[in-house]
């Protein structure tokens, strides 16, 4: 099984979206279920997701951590 790539708030990430590369800062850890913008996230302790926000719309979005990629910066 691969191994669960983690990140901590501050951490700067990438992620692929439909306009291209999007980029963001880490805010927090989701380990419960919640919701982020309306959207349910299915987040738990085994399967924690992150809350980014996302430096173009400045708006918090939700991703998992395979959909992360760390950035320098």
């Amino acid at each position: 099984m691969a191994e669960q790539r983690t990140f901590r708030p501050g951490d700067r990430v990438s992620w692929a979206s439909h306009s291209g590369r999007a980029y963001g800062v880490v805010k927090e850890e989701l380990t419960e279920r919640t919701h982020v913008r309306g959207h349910p996230v299915d987040a738990s302790t085994a399967h924690p997701q992150y809350r980014i926000r996302n430096d173009d719309s400045g708006r918090d979005v939700a991703h998992k951590p395979e959909a992360l990629r760390h950035e320098k910066g």
